[in-house]
């Protein structure tokens, strides 16, 4: 343990007692929500996200200790450990590494060597590795192995055999040397270029055109390039080569391998050294060096979609308003459904305003009905299909009637995945799944966090090429960014679904699903307490999830905030001796004033609760149930219509960030397609990660700087003191950027494309 917390400390720089205190947190069962909210003082208030990447490093070390230990008990075993390769095993900082290390001592079956070994020339080679002896000396030791066994395995029939397996075990020799491996993918870490070529099945105007002839070094490669290119390779339309530094290669291969006093019979040890190269270690490295750089372009894309899905949840609810959820369609019918204040469905109709029927005045009637009948205030309409020519119809019938209704656009992006789900058909029943897919779209607006939870996190449209990635690691991580959101909000535990309580840190989907099944048995929860009830709720879930669970207008008063019940006694105390106020007498919210910082230490230490929770119990007092969700910006309503041709260069507008990428950023300025603002246009300075500039939801103020009509693309600067209507600003996007970037004109499956402008959540100008 002592060694494994050192590796941790040489990668984290953290201090040794908070490593020791937080592997011991995480080995008692504690879950990072829980560590992050309710233990700061024993972790120095490190976040959920520092957590993670502390226990991802934490799990990579432990595997790559534990793997340091098996390979040097299979050395030994073999009796071939010495002291070098012992000190170089424990001294290795990367699995790879160790791996090289033990691949000599591997059980390879059928190789050349292996067949070569079988023919005892294993001495041949030997000889041969050390290039003392002539070319016509080498020769005569050679004879010395033909010998007919009776049996062709292990059989030598001439010189030419012999010399040919001492050659094929020393080329094995040299595609398992692991300093060499090491020396030259450190060299082709940063020096290997990666060309694509089309293939007779290329689609020259196709979405990999920008691609056709691409050429750059593979370290420098967007990781979206990378991986659209990929993608491109497995629907055959590109082919890849990787371009090695042949010289370089040679040289270190040389230095490794070829004795500084060699003689002639060099000539045959330089043969297998090219053979062990090009046959065996090349290949091989290739395949490391590419999959590296998927694993880091996986890393890359599913980091930017965590943050975007992770903005896109803590999209302020729009609160108090009786909504129309408005699924729009072509040819069939778009799909009304009225939900309440409280999200409860109240009515359900159909409605044909779009083409082939054009029935727009026979839906304005039906329209105007349901605002009066159900004093509607909000239209919430779907981005899918016939989103623009619906959004004209609603927009056009508020200015006729001169309604008080505001409208606006929502993604749609994985409705019909809940539409046709098992909770959609528990939750509406009697509902066809067109209905339940505009619930949803209505929903989404009312509470995006409990909505959006229903479905499953690549299915949001806020991701780059995430059927492309690792989808283990991709459902782990997005999982991950869920859980903390829904845990730094709190869940009523009295209305929310069994789908998002089961994100609740130490909640199974069993358990959260047993929740459910109690409450509805038992009309509600009254208390905090009343959870330990539940089947499969032990003591051990109870401590992680209760904090984050709130219950409304029940027994007990602070059962309504995020004050984990572990210290409630302290708190009251607390509340009685220092603030006057008895338990009974306890009403939230607390007129609570600003102390100064040394009277909340001394009651943290009279009261025995921590300093970092000091503080969060006054701010929970203050305002119970904090949602972080209430700092954040809350949506505008859309109040006009832009068509392509509206737009002029050098045009000031307001937009939504609808998508966030490597490249740079998607902004929803009220066209049917995003405009894109290159992460070189976000900026008066040099922006090298667009998502530490911009987030999903955010309202931004941004300039036309291009317009292609005829692909219907919009270029955008968020430059301060951009003159937009120069030539010059017109081009500022570059060939080479329009290359690295290839976006496209986006709608619903973007991420079916290598390079889209794929819509986010919510859309406002």
């Amino acid at each position: 343990m002592a060694d494994l917390i050192g590796l941790i400390v040489s990668k984290t720089g953290m201090e040794r007692g908070v490593i020791t205190t937080i592997i011991d947190l995480l080995n008692e069962g504690n879950t990072v929500p829980f560590i992050a909210r309710y233990r700061k003082e024993m972790t120095k208030g490190a976040t959920d996200e520092q957590l993670r990447d502390f226990n991802d490093i934490y799990t990579y070390t432990k595997n790559l200790e534990a793997r340091k230990a098996d390979v040097i008990r299979l050395i030994d075993e073999k009796g071939l450990m010495t002291d070098e390769l012992r000190k170089q095993i424990m001294e290795a900082e990367t699995l790879a590494r160790v791996e090289d290390l033990y691949r000599p001592f591997k059980e390879k079956k059928n190789t050349k060597a292996t067949i070569a070994k079988a023919k005892w020339l294993e001495p041949l080679a030997k000889i041969l590795a050390k290039a003392d002896l002539t070319k016509e000396e080498f020769e005569a030791e050679a004879e010395k192995f033909i010998k007919d066994t009776g049996d062709a395995k292990t059989s030598v029939k001439d010189i030419k055999e012999a010399i040919q397996g001492a050659k094929d075990i020393v080329a094995e020799d040299v595609s398992d040397h692991a300093d060499l491996r090491d020396d030259i993918k450190t060299w082709e870490d940063t020096h290997a270029v990666l060309e694509t070529k089309a293939t007779k099945t290329f689609e020259d105007n196709g979405v990999y055109r920008i691609y056709k002839q691409y050429s750059k070094k593979l370290w420098e490669m967007p990781s979206y390039a990378y991986l659209a290119v990929t993608r491109a390779e497995e629907e055959k339309q590109l082919s890849l080569k990787l371009t090695l530094s042949d010289l370089k290669i040679w040289e270190s291969a040389v230095g490794f391998f070829v004795p500084k006093q060699a003689k002639s019979s060099v000539s045959y040890l330089e043969e297998a050294i090219r053979d062990g190269l090009d046959r065996l270690l090349l290949p091989s490295l290739e395949r490391e060096l590419r999959s590296d750089k998927k694993r880091r372009s996986d890393e890359a894309a599913i980091k930017v979609f965590g943050e975007n899905l992770k903005n896109l949840l803590l999209t302020p609810p729009i609160k108090g308003m009786t909504v129309l959820g408005f699924d729009p369609a072509f040819r069939t019918w778009c799909k009304l459904a009225v939900v309440d204040k409280t999200g409860k469905f109240l009515a359900k109709t159909v409605i044909y305003p779009t083409e082939p029927q054009n029935k727009v005045e026979e839906s304005w009637q039906t329209l105007l009905k349901l605002v009066s009948d159900y004093k509607i205030d909000l239209i919430v309409i779907g981005n899918g299909t016939a989103s623009r020519e619906s959004e004209k119809v609603v927009n056009d019938f508020i200015k006729k009637y001169k309604l008080d209704v505001k409208y606006m656009i929502t993604s749609e992006s994985g409705a019909s995945v809940y539409s046709a789900s098992k909770l959609a058909q528990d939750e509406y029943p009697d509902l066809d799944v067109t209905i339940r897919g505009a619930i949803s779209i209505a929903h989404r607006v009312q509470d995006p966090l409990a909505e959006l939870t229903k479905i499953d996190p690549k299915a949001i449209g806020v991701g780059q090429y995430q059927h492309d990635v690792d989808q283990k690691y991709l459902k782990e991580k997005l999982d991950e960014k869920v859980e903390d959101v829904v845990n730094a909000v709190g869940v009523d535990v009295n209305t929310a679904s069994y789908t998002l309580l089961q994100y609740i840190a130490g909640l199974s989907e069993a358990v959260a699903k047993n929740v459910v099944t109690y409450r509805d048995e038992n009309w509600s929860f009254e208390s905090k307490a009343q959870l330990k009830k539940v089947k499969g709720l032990g003591p051990k879930a109870y401590e992680q999830a209760i904090g984050f669970l709130r219950i409304k207008w029940g027994k007990e008063v602070l059962d309504a905030t995020g004050i984990h019940p572990e210290i409630h006694k302290q708190v009251y105390a607390f509340l009685e001796t220092e603030l006057g106020i008895k338990k009974k007498a306890l009403t939230l919210p607390m007129a609570v004033e600003k102390y100064a910082d040394h009277q909340i230490k001394e009651w943290a230490q009279k009261y025995d609760i921590g300093y970092e929770t000091m503080i969060d119990v006054i701010k929970e007092l203050q305002r119970p149930g904090l949602d972080p969700r209430d700092e954040l910006e809350v949506p505008c309503f859309k109040s006009d219509i832009l068509e392509l041709k509206d737009l002029k260069i050098g045009m000031d507008l307001e937009g939504i960030v609808r998508n966030v990428t490597d490249f740079g950023a998607f902004v929803d300025i009220g066209l049917h397609s995003d405009g894109l603002v290159h992460k070189s246009q976000m900026a008066n300075h040099y922006v090298s990660n667009p998502i530490e500039v911009v987030s999903v939801g955010q309202r931004v103020k941004v300039k036309v700087l291009d317009i292609d009509a005829e692909r219907e693309k919009v270029s955008l600067t968020m430059k301060d003191g951009t003159d937009a209507g120069t030539q010059q600003v017109r081009q500022a996007i570059s060939e080479e950027k329009k290359r690295d970037i290839g976006w496209s004109k986006g709608g619903k499956d973007d991420d079916n494309i290598p390079e889209t402008s794929m819509k986010g959540n919510i859309s406002f100008s």
